[in-house]
C-alpha cells in the first residue's frame, strides 16, 4: 500500500511526470544506440527516434515553471549554515536559473513564437550553465562525502581505542595499498550510511555527461549519455517518490 501511495503522489506531481518522461527519453536513446548496428532493425530504430523526440518535446512543457523553482531554491540555499554548501548551492542554483531561461527561449523558438532566435548560441549557453550547475553540485557532494568519511574514521578510531586494538591500516599509512583500502572502506561506509548523498552524487555525475559532450570537453557516444540519463532519471524518480531520500541542506 505504501508503494502504491508513493506512486500515486509521484504521478500527481509535475516534477514526477517530467522524471518519467525523462527516463523514457533516455531509454529510447540507449535502445536506439544498441539497435542501430543490427541489421533489420531500421523500423524499430526510427520509431524509437520519433518517440524520443516526442517525449523530449513533452518534457519542455513540464520544465516551463522550473525558473521559479530554481529562484526559490537559490533563496533557500542562501540560508544554509555551512559556508561550502551555501556557496556551492547558491551558485549552482543561479546557474540553473540561467539554464532554465535559456531552455525557455529555445522552447519559444521551437513552437514558432520567435523565429529570429539563434538556436545554436542559446543551446550552448544552456549547456554551459547546466554544466556549471552540476559541477558546483558535485563539489558540494564531495564536500559532504569528506565530512562523512571524517566522521566514520573518527568513530572507527574511537571504537578501536576502546577495545584496545591497534588501529587498522594507520600504522602502515605509507603503503599505497593500505591507504587505498582504508579510503575505499571509509567511502563505502559513508555512502552506505547516507543513501540520499549517494543518490545525489550518482545523479549529478550521470547528468554531467551530457553537457560535457555538448561543450566538447569530454566526448561520449549516445549509448553512454543514454545510460547516464536513465540512471540519473531513476535516481530522480526515487527522490520525488520518497522525499526523505532527497539530500537535505543544513
Amino acid at each position: 500500500m505504501d508503494v502504491m501511495d508513493a506512486f500515486t503522489r509521484f504521478t500527481n506531481q509535475t516534477q514526477g511526470r517530467e522524471r518519467l518522461f525523462r527516463a523514457t527519453q533516455y531509454t529510447c536513446m540507449l535502445l536506439r544506440y544498441l539497435l542501430e548496428p543490427k541489421a533489420g532493425k531500421e523500423k524499430v530504430v526510427m520509431k524509437l527516434k520519433k518517440l524520443e523526440s516526442s517525449v523530449s518535446t513533452g518534457r519542455k512543457w513540464f520544465r516551463l515553471g522550473n525558473v521559479v523553482h530554481a529562484v526559490q531554491a537559490t533563496q533557500q540555499s542562501i540560508h544554509a549554515t555551512d559556508l561550502v554548501p551555501r556557496l556551492c548551492l547558491t551558485l549552482a542554483n543561479l546557474n540553473r536559473v540561467i539554464y532554465f531561461i535559456c531552455d525557455t527561449i529555445l522552447w519559444v523558438r521551437s513552437v514558432g513564437l520567435a523565429s529570429g532566435i539563434n538556436k545554436e548560441k542559446w543551446r550552448m549557453w544552456a549547456a554551459r550553465h547546466y554544466y556549471y550547475s552540476l559541477l558546483l553540485s558535485l563539489v558540494r557532494d564531495l564536500y559532504e562525502i569528506s565530512l562523512q568519511m571524517e566522521q566514520v574514521a573518527h568513530d572507527k578510531a574511537k571504537g578501536e581505542k576502546s577495545s584496545s586494538q591497534d588501529p587498522l591500516g594507520y600504522s602502515v599509512a605509507d603503503e599505497e595499498t593500505e591507504w587505498l583500502q582504508s579510503f575505499l572502506f571509509l567511502l563505502f561506509q559513508s555512502l552506505k550510511k547516507h543513501p540520499p548523498l549517494l543518490l545525489d552524487t550518482v545523479k549529478n555525475f550521470c547528468d554531467i555527461l551530457n553537457p560535457l559532450d555538448q561543450l566538447g570537453i569530454y566526448k561520449s557516444n549516445p549509448g553512454i549519455i543514454g545510460l547516464g540519463g536513465l540512471v540519473s532519471s531513476i535516481a530522480g524518480v526515487i527522490t520525488v517518490a520518497y522525499p526523505q531520500m532527497k539530500l537535505k541542506t543544513h
